[in-house]
């Protein structure tokens, strides 16, 4: 299949429509979307990501009404964060209606919807008559996409459209909150943050699990988001910067100091040039990628501050070195 990437909501539209599954731009990551109420579209997705039915894809929608077809009651903390930050990167765990299939929750009760803040997507989510299903348009496990190349170098020939909404501004996927009765808890950590979510509804609580095994939402195994290069915290590592080793890179969080960058054998990048926590989450898994293709024996690397969108970078690194 040759898979062609443009900016034609039209073409992306009519292969949805016709069944196939397409890549998607989204505010965190692109997605692999097909017609959520189609179970042998979905079905695609599983099987080009060659991912594991026990893991429950999220479901895309255009608006707060579409979110009222598809699930059966909206506690009203999930209003009041709805209202705050949709369209926005956050995961809304709710009871389904008999429209979502068991195949797209992995045979559970509730669904993950969200509303992406990204305008291609949104006019694209308008012009269809169903939602989108859509996890990382990447290989399961691996890190996920934040560019229609990305998709395209993993994917390509597995699909016939890529539609290109540019580099994504986030960069981490959603967050994702659940709800026992009407309590938020956050399961996964990503673009908004545990004190966004807490300022809304300050009796939020956290529950973030990493599986080895087995999933009950998006993102919970141990082993995810990881590149194939061994990634170890510079923590670890006794006098790790070896100057005369060009098989080894460097990851920090802000730009090092002048002492370690004048020497140019040094593999280095870093994530932000001043501390910029949404530069750092945006740049992430770019940079995961581009050391993933130099052939390096190994990775060392810098925790981010943990606040903020700190946590969630930080949990995604605590992902790339599991082995």
């Amino acid at each position: 299949m040759d898979t062609q990437v443009g900016s034609n909501i039209g073409i992306a539209k009519k292969y949805l429509d016709d069944g196939f599954a397409v890549g998607i731009p989204t505010e965190t990551v692109y997605g692999l979307a097909a017609n959520a109420f189609n179970e042998d579209a979905v079905s695609q997705i599983f099987k080009i990501k060659n991912r594991p039915a026990f893991d429950p894809l999220i479901v895309h929608v255009a608006d707060f009404d579409a979110v009222g077809r598809i699930t059966t009651h909206i506690p009203e903390n999930a209003k009041k964060l709805a209202e705050e930050f949709w369209p926005g990167p956050l995961t809304l765990i709710l009871n389904k209606s008999s429209l979502i299939s068991d195949l797209v929750t992995s045979g559970q009760s509730t669904v993950g919807v969200r509303i992406p803040r990204h305008a291609l997507t949104l006019d694209l989510l308008k012009a269809l008559e169903y939602p989108l299903a859509a996890p990382s348009a990447n290989p399961f496990k691996y890190v996920s996409p934040t560019s229609a190349q990305h998709v395209k170098n993993q994917l390509g020939g597995k699909l016939p459209y890529i539609l290109d909404g540019g580099h994504c501004e986030v960069g981490l996927e959603s967050t994702i909150v659940s709800f026992d009765d009407e309590t938020p808890v956050i399961l996964r950590l990503g673009g908004i943050t545990e004190n966004q979510v807490k300022a809304i509804c300050p009796d939020v609580r956290v529950k973030i699990q990493h599986l080895p095994d087995s999933v009950t939402i998006p993102g919970q195994l141990l082993k995810h988001y990881a590149p194939t290069v061994p990634f170890i915290p510079l923590t670890q590592v006794s006098g790790s910067i070896k100057e005369d080793d060009e098989s080894i890179g460097y990851l920090f969080f802000n730009k090092p100091n002048e002492q370690i960058l004048k020497n140019s054998k040094l593999n280095i990048k870093w994530l932000t040039q001043n501390a910029n926590m949404n530069q750092a989450a945006a740049n992430l898994y770019s940079m995961l990628r581009e050391f993933d293709g130099q052939n390096l024996s190994r990775v060392y690397f810098e925790w981010a501050p943990d606040e903020g969108l700190g946590k969630a970078i930080n949990d995604r690194l605590e992902r790339a070195q599991s082995k």
